[in-house]
C-alpha cells in the first residue's frame, strides 16, 4: 500500500511542476521586454533605500537627497547595531512570523480540507462567515480584541503579536480553493489501498499542496513581519519590541534618525526577500497547478 501512496503522490507532484518545466525552456518573448522596465521600476525605491543606508547623514538631510551617495559608509550600520536592540528585535520578529508560518500551515489546511471534501451540516455557511470577516475593517475589531487581550493577560509580551497571526480566513480561502483543484481519483485510489481520511491527508493530499502551502507561508511572513498597527498598540515592552516596532521608535516628533530607518529597514527586507528566492519555485507552481485539474 506503501508503494501505491508513494507512485500517487510522486505522479501528482510531477504533473503539477510539468508546466514549469514547460517554461524554463521558453525563449525570450515580447513579454519580457515589456516586464523588465516594470522589475526595473519597482527595484528603484529598494535600490534608493539601500544606497541611503550607506550614505553620510547630513546627505539625508537635503532635499532632494542624492540617489547615490558622494561616498559611502557604514556609520548607520554601526550605530544600528551598537545603539540599539536591533538583534532582539529580529528575533521576536523571527519568533512570530516562524509561528504564524507553522501555525498557518497547519490549521489553515486542515479546514481547508475540511471544507472542501467533507460533508457536514453547515459547511457552507461556516465558510461563509469564515469569508465575510475579511471584509470587517481591521480598525474596527481593534478595540474589542485589545480588551479581550488584555482580560487574557497576552499585552506587552510576543503572544499578542502571534495569536492574531495562528490562523487567518484568507489562509482558509486559499487552500480550500486549492483542495477543490485537486481530482478526487487520488483520494479514492488511496480509500480503496485502506487508507482512512487522516492518511489520504498526510500521505497523498499533503505532498500535492506544496505549491499552495508555499504561498501561504509567503503571504503570513508578509502578513507578520511588516505587521506594525497592532503591536504598537498592544506591546509597550521595548523586550518584546518587533522590528517594525523598534524601526517605528527612530521616527521622533521633533527629529528623525534617517541614517538608523534606512539601515533598519534594508536589514528588515533582507530577510524577506531571500525568502521569497528560497520558495518563489514554489509560488508559482501554485499558479500552473490547475493543468493537473480535469
Amino acid at each position: 500500500m506503501a508503494t501505491v501512496l508513494t507512485d500517487i503522490s510522486q505522479a501528482g507532484f510531477e504533473v503539477a511542476h510539468e508546466p514549469m518545466r514547460r517554461g524554463r525552456r521558453r525563449r525570450l518573448s515580447g513579454w519580457h521586454f515589456v516586464l523588465l522596465p516594470i522589475a526595473i521600476l519597482f527595484l528603484v525605491p529598494f535600490l534608493q533605500m539601500a544606497l541611503a543606508s550607506f550614505s553620510p547623514a547630513k546627505e539625508l538631510l537635503a532635499f532632494p537627497p542624492p540617489f547615490i551617495p558622494s561616498h559611502f559608509t557604514l556609520d548607520g550600520y554601526v550605530k544600528l547595531f551598537s545603539e540599539t536592540d536591533i538583534l532582539r528585535w529580529l528575533v521576536n520578529t523571527v519568533i512570530v512570523a516562524t509561528c504564524a508560518i507553522v501555525s498557518n500551515i497547519v490549521l489553515c489546511s486542515l479546514a481547508g480540507y475540511g471544507f472542501a471534501r467533507l460533508r457536514f451540516a453547515g459547511r457552507s455557511v461556516g465558510f461563509i462567515m469564515i469569508l465575510a470577516t475579511i471584509m470587517i475593517p481591521t480598525q474596527l475589531l481593534m478595540i474589542p480584541t485589545y480588551i479581550l487581550f488584555a482580560k487574557l493577560g497576552l499585552l506587552n509580551g510576543l503572544g499578542a503579536a502571534i495569536v492574531p497571526w495562528l490562523a487567518t480566513a484568507f489562509g482558509i480561502f486559499l487552500m480550500r480553493q486549492f483542495f477543490l483543484s485537486l481530482p478526487v481519483d487520488l483520494e479514492e485510489a488511496g480509500a480503496i489501498d485502506g487508507c482512512n481520511r487522516w492518511q489520504i491527508f498526510f500521505r497523498i493530499v499533503l505532498p500535492l499542496a506544496r505549491p499552495a502551502l508555499a504561498t501561504l507561508a509567503i503571504f503570513t511572513l508578509l502578513g507578520a513581519w511588516n505587521d506594525l498597527v497592532w503591536p504598537l498598540i498592544a506591546i509597550n515592552n521595548p523586550a518584546a519590541f518587533t522590528m517594525q516596532l523598534g524601526i517605528a521608535n527612530f521616527q521622533g516628533a521633533h527629529q528623525t534618525d534617517w541614517s538608523l530607518i534606512m539601515a533598519g529597514n534594508v536589514v528588515a527586507t533582507l530577510p524577506l526577500i531571500l525568502f521569497f528566492l528560497f520558495a518563489q519555485r514554489q509560488f508559482i507552481a501554485t499558479m500552473t497547478f490547475s493543468g493537473l485539474k480535469g
